[in-house]
């Protein structure tokens, strides 16, 4: 997993006039919670947030105002709808050896068994409790030959060692359907009749 430094400041202004006076200098509004301390309103580097947090469930190393070094993961991240810039940052923090909950997201490799099938991602990520310097990026899973009715539970998904499921073992992940193939012939003729007709 890797592990990203971040230089950030405090901040003492808050309310949407300050954020966007933050926003107009490419950097980013967040807060610092967890342990049962005092939230820490930072401000943060604008590209460099945003390439780290590329990076699903990103261990993120803040140099507070040059004084403190924290470790924390993304928990909440708001972005514009339209332009899709950050616009606010919510990180949790963490201690090195300490476990905590976060989805993974799910990939799939291989084909399908011939027919026309269609795999519906049931959940694109998976919750799982894992060492917080050691979060799996991702995890794989093997879709080759399924046919219709299959599925693949979360207790199906090979995980890194360390890392154990927070979710319901007999959880759907991913399920094989049936195309709609028949509906489709069906409309096609009922076209073809109606140009012959014309």
């Amino acid at each position: 997993m890797s592990e990203v430094k971040i230089s950030a400041e405090t901040r003492s202004e808050f309310g949407k006039g300050a954020a966007r006076r933050i926003r107009r200098d490419s950097k980013v509004p967040g807060v610092l919670y967890g342990h049962g301390g005092e939230t820490v309103h930072l401000t943060l580097p604008g590209h460099e947030l945003l390439l780290a947090l590329r990076t699903s469930n990103v261990l993120i190393s803040l140099d507070i105002d040059g004084k403190t070094n924290e470790l924390a993961i993304p928990k909440s991240v708001q972005r514009d709808p339209i332009k899709g810039f950050l616009e606010h940052v919510d990180l949790l923090l963490v201690k090195r050896g300490e476990k905590v909950t976060v989805e993974i997201p799910v990939h799939t490799e291989g084909e399908l068994a011939p027919g026309g099938y269609l795999l519906e991602h049931v959940l694109n990520a998976l919750p799982v409790e894992a060492e917080a310097t050691h979060i799996p990026e991702s995890v794989t899973v093997s879709v080759e030959g399924l046919e219709a009715g299959a599925s693949i539970l979360a207790k199906d998904i090979k995980l890194p060692n360390g890392t154990t499921l927070a979710v319901d073992e007999d959880a759907v992940v991913l399920q094989v359907l049936a195309a709609q193939a028949e509906e489709t012939e069906g409309e096609e003729e009922a076209e073809g009749e109606e140009a012959a007709e014309a």
